[in-house]
């Protein structure tokens, strides 16, 4: 059986890359307020991972619950609406998903999303490291 991304994430992507070019930016920056609040223990970014190939300070953590579910935190300051945006996507396309889902997630997500037109060739690669990274966090758990 082949394994896919998770169902939401893979409509998020489809929203995309189905939008005209023009709209693109513009549902792009909706998903910079979909980054929760990091909870009390995380807050100073401890535990926390920095992605140092963001131009801004960004942080992540994923943790793979016993339930084998990954929740993910992201932490990216508001004046960075696109590496927001990307850490938006993620939390919202991978909730309640599994550590294999996760890994099954395509490493050029951004470009299937139609964000290579769109945005600048170093916030998709800070944001394709954002998900390198998350993937890195997830296979270390599950060993």
């Amino acid at each position: 059986m082949e394994r896919m991304p998770p169902k939401k994430l893979d409509e998020i992507i489809e929203e995309f890359a189905s939008a005209p070019r023009d709209l693109v930016l513009e549902m792009l920056l909706e998903y910079s307020d979909a980054v929760p609040p990091l909870p009390a223990e995380l807050v100073g970014h401890a535990g926390m991972e920095q992605v140092p190939e963001c131009q801004t300070s960004f942080f992540l953590r994923a943790e793979v619950t016993p339930e084998r579910t990954v929740q993910t935190w992201f932490d990216c300051p508001p004046e960075a609406p696109t590496t927001r945006a990307f850490a938006g996507i993620l939390a919202e396309g991978l909730a309640g998903a599994s550590p294999e889902e996760v890994l099954d997630v395509p490493d050029d997500l951004y470009q299937r999303m139609g964000l290579a037109q769109a945005i600048s060739p170093l916030r998709v690669r800070g944001g394709t490291a954002i998900l390198a990274r998350l993937k890195r966090q997830v296979r270390e758990q599950i060993g």
